[in-house]
Parts: C-alpha cells; sequence; structure tokens
C-alpha cells in the first residue's frame, strides 16, 4: 500500500522544527507532526499568517502542543535568534525539517547582502540548523530533513567568486541553484553525521509539482517571467494538492526505515506516492559538496561541523 500520513508513528515526546510552518507544505507537516502527538515549533517570519496557521492546527487536533517562533530565513540575526529561542526551551530537538523557500523571485538581497533565493533557500537554513546542531546531538535519533525541488535538474555549478550572481541572474536559474544546494547540503550533513559516529541522520526530500503560493508568488512578484502564468495554471489544474505533496517530506521526516542520505519524492517525478528515489548527477558530486561547505562558512560566518554530544 502507498505511505499516507496515516503512517506516521506516534511522536509524542518528540520536538519538532518546521521552517515556513504558516502555509502550503510547511502547515501541512505541522498538522500532521502535531496530530501524531509531537511538540511542534512554527518557525516562520509571517506573524499574522502563523497565528492563522496556529489556529488552524488547534482547529484539526485540538491537544496539539505548539510553539512558535518569529524566523526570517533571509536575516541571520533572526535565525540566531530564533535558534536561540529553541535552545533555551528544550534541551533536545528531534526533528528540523528545512521546508521554508522563495521560488523565482526578482533579484534581490537579503538583511546580509546575499542573493535572496540562495540566501533564503540554502544560507539560512544552514546558520539554522548550525545553531540547533547541540539539541539536534542530544536527541536519541534525531533527523534534518531538507526540502529541494526536481528544479535542481537544470542548475549550474556554483561559483565560489559569484556567489550572489552579480555578473547576471535569472530567476528560475537562481531557484535551481538553490534547490541544488539544498541537495548538496542534506547529503554533506549526513557525510558530517556519518564520520563522526552519532545516531542523528539527514535526509531530502521533494514535493513533486505541487499547487502551494509559490507558483503565484513567482507570478504576482514578476520573476516568473512569460511563462509564468502558464506554469501556475499547470500547477492549478496538474498539481498534487499540498495534504498530497507533503508526503515525501513527512515519510522521510517519520518513517522508521528511512535512512540517512536518502530521498524521498513523487514516485512519477511530479505526482505519485512517496517513495524513496535515487540521488542523480553524482559526476562531481563531493567536490560540489566541499565547495558549497567551503562558500557556506564564508558567506555567512558560521561554521557546521559535528562533533560528539555535549
Amino acid at each position: 500500500m502507498p505511505w499516507t500520513e496515516r503512517d506516521v508513528p506516534d511522536l509524542t515526546g518528540r520536538t519538532a522544527v518546521v521552517t515556513g510552518a504558516n502555509g502550503g507544505l510547511g502547515l501541512q507537516t505541522a498538522l500532521a507532526l502535531a496530530g501524531a502527538g509531537a511538540h511542534v515549533v512554527l518557525a516562520a517570519r509571517d506573524p499574522g499568517k502563523t497565528a492563522a496557521a496556529e489556529a488552524r492546527i488547534r482547529l484539526s487536533a485540538p491537544s496539539a502542543s505548539l510553539e512558535v517562533v518569529p524566523l526570517d530565513l533571509g536575516d541571520l540575526s533572526s535565525v540566531a535568534a530564533a535558534g536561540r529561542s529553541v535552545l533555551d526551551r528544550h534541551e533536545r530537538v528531534d526533528l528540523l525539517v528545512a521546508n521554508a523557500g522563495v521560488m523565482a523571485v526578482p533579484r534581490r538581497t537579503t538583511a546580509d547582502g546575499f542573493e535572496e533565493q540562495f540566501g533564503v533557500n540554502h544560507l539560512g537554513h544552514w546558520a539554522l540548523t548550525a545553531h540547533l546542531l547541540p539539541a539536534l546531538l542530544r536527541s536519541p535519533a534525531a533527523r534534518v530533513v531538507t526540502v529541494t525541488s526536481t528544479a535542481r535538474h537544470r542548475a549550474r555549478r556554483l561559483d565560489p567568486a559569484d556567489v550572489h550572481l552579480e555578473r547576471g541572474y535569472g530567476a528560475w536559474s537562481a531557484y535551481a541553484r538553490s534547490k541544488m544546494a539544498n541537495l548538496h547540503f542534506g547529503l554533506g550533513l549526513q557525510q558530517r553525521f556519518a564520520a563522526a559516529g552519532v545516531a542523528a541522520a539527514s535526509l531530502l526530500a521533494h514535493p513533486g509539482l505541487t499547487d502551494t503560493d509559490l507558483q503565484a508568488r513567482a507570478v504576482r512578484e514578476g520573476g516568473a517571467g512569460r511563462l509564468g502564468p502558464v506554469f501556475e495554471l499547470l500547477t492549478a489544474r496538474s498539481g498534487m494538492s499540498p495534504f498530497e505533496g507533503v508526503r515525501p517530506q513527512l515519510r522521510a521526516a517519520t518513517d522508521p526505515r528511512a535512512r540517512g542520505g536518502e530521498l524521498y519524492a513523487p514516485r512519477y517525478g511530479s505526482r505519485g506516492p512517496a517513495v524513496r528515489r535515487p540521488v542523480l548527477r553524482r559526476r562531481g558530486l563531493q567536490e560540489q559538496i566541499d565547495v558549497l561547505w567551503r562558500v557556506s562558512e564564508r558567506e555567512t560566518g558560521i561554521p557546521l561541523e559535528v562533533g560528539p554530544a555535549r
């Protein structure tokens, strides 16, 4: 039988942090985790939208254990504050779902001067993971799930000399590059967990073609180009609902049989049940992971190396 949210095990006693938990796939992730008994930290930027999401979760699961932590992934000071807030309240974190992101927006920079898609989709999550690492390593079986996209297959290699695309910017190519960074981050983090001999695991997921506000926002903000409305219509007509599209990341986060380094995605690429899929484009993979690590540490000033739990 296909894996669904009904297969999420009892998560009572677990603490989960979900970025972008106030809408789309993040909200569906939070709903499922809270419904299974986890204490869910809703880490998101828009206070009004987050309050509405919290109310919706409580309507679905009246006994849900929830907590709101403001998080702007485009501002490293906000990321650091969110990390401190979680660490002050929780000795351990059992699950981090790096879900939030932007897609095909016009060229903008974050508060720290990063190209926005790379800064929000990757560097913000890099920093958050680093801040939460002590609590993750105290869990007996922590998981970090990073959400990528099939857009990564169209990405060019990260150029350390032009990280923020000052030589030329394309909204879709920048998005693809950020999603490739997500893949390399998830794989590199698993390498470091394994080398340190810790119990934590890093997994990856992509939702296929799922109808969320990402497509509409790309059109509204003008970054999607002339084909943006066509893509938005295609997604609305043939894409999966968020309820369906969230299953790969839910499975990566909760399936007891899932292992570090695995990628979960729709069986047929854009649609279908959540299954384990192979990681493709392995030529030069280790070099690209190593480049991403050096660039990420250099740009954020935050190292991410794994040692034993403290």
